[in-house]
Order: structure tokens, then C-alpha cells, then sequence
């Protein structure tokens, strides 16, 4: 385990409405009073759009210290795009983490890796942090391909951005074959993975960029799972799915050791 902070972020997909929402910080709320998360650990969740202003007034009204993200956004600042929500409408909503490039869109919407990178910039012109989703399918791992994948990603959505705006991304490492699934990549193969993130960067941005970089975990994470993972040396936290979607699990993998 590293001296970085580490970030939990919870991903509800599209699942709990607004109402949920309002009663998951409730009950998370609770639970971090009663007993704080240790120094060096943030928590995150990312409601769908629906959800975001009733949860962001429920943790800033009574002082919640999670962090509020989205699941997705638009890479333009505003325009005929019907359904879409852009980066600016996030931020006024005050979401610091916006998950961009995650396997679902990529895979289900058709997003390229130019759409992907788009979409950082954006989320950086207004001052929020991408949780850039990188990660291989299990055809590519078992042809031998996985590195040249996730080094193939990192390089399309960072390539010639500055050293500091690299540092402060997160990067999560999310194997598509583990995505809903069940499975889940062992503690060796995740840090290895992890570390490979962590060269790659160097090679894009520098050690600096790549020391603060944070790399998260990714793919059917629960609380049985979660200390051996945030346990890796290069593993500086975890996005989670459908154990996420309730507030004791979420808070059980925030406390893993």
C-alpha cells in the first residue's frame, strides 16, 4: 500500500431513484459518524443524473464527507445533443469525479478512444477529476495483448496533456471479462496491471505524474475482496459496482484492510 490517498467510488449504473438515493447517504451518513474512515481514505459515489442534485443536497447539507461524481457526460459545453449532460452542468452541481471511457460505454454506446479523450478534456476545463476507465476484454488477456490494450487507452487519452493535469487524474484499471460478472482479477494480476499503468504514465508524463497518479481497481469488487486488493502497492483504491448499491457494503469495502 502506497502513501497515496486511496478513493473509493461507488457506481450505481442506473439503479436507485432519487428517492433511494436520498435514503443511501442517509444511512451512509450514519455509519461515518459512528465510525470515521481512517486518514488517507475518500469515499465517492456516482449516482445516475436523476439522483445527483438530491444527493449532493443531502451530503452538503448535513456535511457528509463523500465526495460527489457522475457516471458519464457529454464532450461538448452545450448544444443539440438531446439526453446528453455536459461537464459545466456537473460542476454546478459541485461533482468532483466524473467516470469517463468506463467498459459499458465503450463496449454498449460505441464510445472510441478519441470520444473518451474528449471527454477528459472536458472534465478538466471545469475543474473536476476523470476516473479515466481503461481494460481488456478476455479474448485480449488470453492472447498475451492485455498491456498493449491498457498502454494503447492511456496513450490515446493522455498523450500531450501536461505533467500536472496527469497527476491528478485517477486512473481505474477495470478488466472487461470481470464487469458484472462475478469474477474477479486476483490480487497479483491487479497489482501487476497497476503497475504497468504506472510505468506507461511515466513514459507519457514523467515520474512525478506517475508517482500521484492514483490507479484504481475495478470489476465485482465486494467487502470479501476488497482488503487484498488495497492491500497491492500500486492499487490506490476501487470503483464499485453492484456492491456499491448499498450503503453498509460500501462502507465495509471503504473500511478494508
Amino acid at each position: 500500500m502506497s502513501d497515496r490517498e486511496l478513493l473509493i467510488s461507488g457506481n450505481w449504473k442506473m439503479n436507485h431513484t432519487h428517492f433511494d438515493a436520498i435514503q443511501f447517504v442517509q444511512t451512509l451518513a450514519a455509519l461515518l459518524r459512528a465510525n470515521p474512515l481512517r486518514a488517507g481514505r475518500a469515499l465517492s459515489v456516482h449516482p445516475s443524473f436523476t439522483a445527483l442534485r438530491s444527493v449532493q443536497t443531502a451530503l452538503e447539507s448535513d456535511g457528509v464527507p463523500v465526495s460527489l461524481g457522475a457516471q458519464n457526460c457529454h464532450e461538448a459545453e452545450k448544444g443539440a445533443f438531446t439526453g446528453e449532460v455536459s461537464a459545466e452542468m456537473l460542476a454546478k452541481l459541485n461533482v468532483s469525479y466524473v467516470i469517463v471511457g468506463h467498459s459499458e460505454r465503450r463496449q454498449l454506446f460505441g464510445e472510441t478512444d478519441e470520444a473518451v479523450r474528449a471527454k477528459v478534456d472536458a472534465v478538466c476545463r471545469h475543474s473536476m477529476t476523470p476516473i479515466l476507465c481503461v481494460g481488456e476484454t478476455l479474448e485480449e488477456r488470453e492472447a498475451g495483448q492485455a498491456h498493449a490494450k491498457v498502454s494503447q487507452q492511456l496513450e490515446a487519452a493522455l498523450k500531450g496533456r501536461s505533467r500536472a493535469a496527469v497527476a491528478d487524474l485517477v486512473v481505474a484499471y477495470e478488466p472487461i471479462w470481470a464487469i458484472g460478472t462475478g469474477l474477479t482479477a486476483s490480487s497479483d494480476d491487479a497489482e501487476k496491471m497497476a503497475a504497468h499503468i504506472r510505468n506507461e504514465i511515466e513514459q507519457l508524463s514523467g515520474s512525478e505524474a506517475s508517482s500521484s497518479v492514483r490507479v484504481q481497481y475495478g470489476g465485482s469488487v465486494t467487502p470479501e475482496s476488497a482488503g487484498e486488493l488495497l492491500r497491492c502497492q500500486d492499487v490506490d483504491g476501487l470503483l464499485v459496482g453492484g456492491a456499491s448499491l448499498k450503503a453498509e457494503s460500501l462502507y465495509e469495502i471503504a473500511r478494508a484492510r
